[in-house]
């Protein structure tokens, strides 16, 4: 269970980092565009997963920085938002690297942003969540990139397997 994780952990940043390459090639217009997805542009969408994994992290490790809101927008401008990406997807393999197998059993407490009840789960159900949400937001940042005009993306984890990096989850 642990190495699937882990897995998802790497496939995570590959496809920030093949997503975050095609978003560069914008102009700051394009980049701040409304194109009606959930949290309007691009911006908004990359600055909301940025959000979500800081506020997991910080639930996981009681460790990093807690935004208020899920749809905050911590950075403006790509290149720092770019920086904060590579970081926090650094620091999620990092921290799952720390993991044993148990710990994914193990059941953790934290209070939801949304709601002021807390709540009790076993850590790996959480794991899978926010690879699904990544995974979810990514699609709708990919959506965003062809309403612009932009080339398709190859961002199915199928594709990271067969790269160079992907082959060692074989």
């Amino acid at each position: 269970m642990l190495q699937h994780f882990n897995m998802f952990a790497h496939y995570n940043r590959w496809a920030n980092a093949t997503l975050y390459a095609e978003a560069a090639k914008l102009t700051r217009e394009e980049f701040n565009q409304s194109t009606g997805a959930f949290f309007g542009s691009l911006m908004g969408t990359l600055n909301h997963l940025l959000v979500a994994d800081r506020i997991w992290l910080h639930r996981f490790t009681g460790e990093g920085s807690i935004p208020e809101r899920l749809n905050e927008n911590l950075f403006a401008e790509f290149e720092p938002l770019h920086a904060a990406r590579k970081a926090e997807d650094q620091r999620i393999i990092g921290w799952i690297g720390t993991l044993s197998e148990g710990a994914v059993n193990e059941e953790f407490t934290y209070t939801p942003v949304t709601s002021p009840q807390s709540v009790t789960q076993k850590l790996g159900p959480a794991l899978a969540h926010i690879f699904n949400h990544q995974t979810h937001h990514r699609g709708q940042a990919h959506s965003i990139l062809t309403t612009l005009g932009k080339p398709s993306l190859a961002l199915d984890l199928i594709y990271y397997l067969r790269t160079e990096e992907g082959q060692r989850w074989k």
